[in-house]
């Protein structure tokens, strides 16, 4: 997944959705980053999830910049801001119950 990502940030021409809307990107930027955290979110558990959560955090605005030096694509504070905010929307969604979805798929898919 987060090779996924990188590839999508940095690629010159990455695959556009089926429909569109104001914003749609940084609700991309958003999605991604919250999909990234709650999967390490559900996977580790104390202070590894902090570590992630800088990690990914580091990452969106490392992958913005290199974005913006390749002179194909624009670096954007606002998509600095979606990434973080997706990391941070999946850290409060861990302290729930779903923290556990990936545990209860896997139990149900595997009795």
């Amino acid at each position: 997944m987060v090779a996924a990502v990188v590839w999508a940030t940095l690629t010159p021409k990455p695959p556009q959705p089926a429909f569109s809307f104001f914003a749609m990107d940084k609700v991309e930027h958003l999605l991604a980053y919250a999909v990234l955290m709650g999967w390490f979110m559900q996977l580790h558990r104390g202070r590894t999830r902090l570590a992630y959560g800088l990690g990914l955090a580091a990452m969106g605005v490392l992958l913005e910049v290199l974005q913006g030096l390749g002179g194909v694509r624009y670096f954007e504070y606002a998509d600095m801001a979606a990434n973080a905010t997706g990391v941070a929307l999946a850290a409060l969604l861990g302290r729930t119950a779903c923290d556990r979805i990936l545990l209860g798929l896997e139990r149900r898919l595997f009795p």
